[in-house]
Parts: C-alpha cells; structure tokens; sequence
C-alpha cells in the first residue's frame, strides 16, 4: 500500500472513529434527557399524590348531589332510606367507616343502591358499628369515632356524611377522624343541630353504637364488613360488590314477590 493510500486509510478510519463517538455522545445526551424527564414526571406525580392526600385529609365535605329516597332514622340507631310504602325488598348493610372494602363498595355499589331507593324498587337500611373494636389504636378509636359521629347528624344529612367518612377514611393504621374533622364535615354538609358538635366531641352516641355493634355481632353473626341482607338473607360479595348484580338479585327478589 503506497504512503498515500495509507494516509487515506488512517484518515478514514479517524473519521469514521470520530462519527462513532458523535454518536455515543448523542446517545448519552438523548438519554440524559430522557431520564430527566422520567425523573421530573416522577416528581409531579409523588407531589401530585402529596396533594391531593392532604387535600383529601384537611379537605371539606360536599353535600350529595342528586335525587334521594327519604331518609329516616329509627329508634335502633340505623338509617331507613325508602319511598313512602316501599317495605319489600329490604336490604340491610352492616358497615364499618375505617373498613377499606366498606369503602370500595361504596364507591362501586353506593350510587346504584341510591337510585333503587329513590326508584321504589328497594328498602334500604343502614347499619353502621364498631367492627375494629378488638383491634389496637389508630383502627379502633378510627372506627369507634367516626360510627359515633355518624349517629350524631341528623337523618337529612346521612348520607351526604356518610360518604364524607369514606371519602376521608384514613389510610390503615394511620391516624384519622378527629374530633375537629368529624365536627367540620357534619357543617360542611350542612348539619345545623345545635347540638352536634357537642355529640361528637363527647361520645354522646356510645351506648347506642354499643347496641348496634352487639346486635350486628351476636344477633346477626355479622362477621365482617361490608354484610349486605336482602329480605333476611345474606349476600354474597360477588352479589353486592357488582352493580349490576346487585339490581338483578333485587329485581329477582321484587319479582317473586319477597
């Protein structure tokens, strides 16, 4: 090979070295960017969480929009919602506010259950107790606080708190339900009783959630939370849990006349 074509040869060979590196160096700027970027979405993300948890635990209590059954509440301490003649079917949710599956059913089950009250198609009654109550702290004081302050507000406004508490519900094992939220969410949805808040701060509903939690444990072998009847019988979760076969069971129900 001639000195020229060597020189060419050696040329070639750098440059072709030099395209190499370009390219590794545009491969690490690329990825850089691209792992900064991931970093800053992360960043959003877990501030985004941040906010929107301390929004949900400091945050204000809506009044419930929409159509409902009237809403009553009986001497047992439960919440009756119904139209006016409506007896049969009736179904019966035993629950707990510091229960996690308590609150998944309501998120996918509540809605559906209101507008077959308000249809006439059902009887619904409430009954919340102190399920946690052999649990140790946070969960039992969680669970034994916010039962008491849901028998504290009025019939008017149950279930707009009713879905404040499992709106709120804190985390398991975590702190929750203070006096001062309990007491804020109940104004928030517009209870006006003079009344309520001493009712909560003071426990004043105790003995009646002692009655209701005894009468849920020992008279219906209600053995964890949620527990749905209908007419007497209780329901399996793949009955309740799902909207759909929730209005089927109770329309099955309504049409054989139970």
């Amino acid at each position: 090979m001639s000195k020229a074509a060597r020189e060419r040869s050696a040329r070639d060979r750098l440059a072709a070295e030099r395209k190499r590196q370009a390219a590794r160096e545009k491969q690490r700027r690329l990825l850089a960017i691209v792992l900064g970027s991931v970093v800053a979405v992360a960043v959003i993300v877990v501030a985004t969480v941040i906010v929107i948890d301390q929004k949900n635990k400091n945050g204000r209590a809506e009044p419930h929009k929409g159509a409902l059954a009237p809403l009553s509440r009986q001497a047992d301490g439960s919440i009756l919602m119904a139209k006016s003649g409506v007896t049969k079917p009736e179904l019966e949710i035993f629950e707990d506010f510091q229960c996690p599956i308590c609150k998944q059913f309501e998120s996918t089950t509540g809605k559906t259950i209101e507008d077959l009250a308000q249809q006439g198609k059902v009887k619904v009654v409430y009954r919340p107790f102190h399920l946690f109550g052999q649990q140790k702290d946070p969960v039992k004081i969680n669970s034994l606080r916010s039962a008491e302050a849901a028998l504290c507000v009025p019939a008017a406004q149950w279930i707009s708190y009713h879905d404040a508490l499992f709106k709120f519900q804190p985390a398991e094992g975590s702190k929750g339900f203070s006096p001062d939220d309990l007491v804020k969410w109940g104004k928030n949805v517009g209870v006006t009783d003079p009344n309520f808040e001493k009712c909560v701060r003071d426990g004043q509903k105790k003995s009646t959630v002692d009655a209701m939690t005894k009468y849920a444990l020992q008279d219906r072998g209600v053995d964890g939370t949620p527990t749905v009847f209908l007419n007497g019988q209780k329901l399996d979760q793949t009955q309740f849990m799902n909207p759909a076969a929730l209005r089927a069971t109770i329309d099955a129900a309504a049409a054989a006349g139970k």
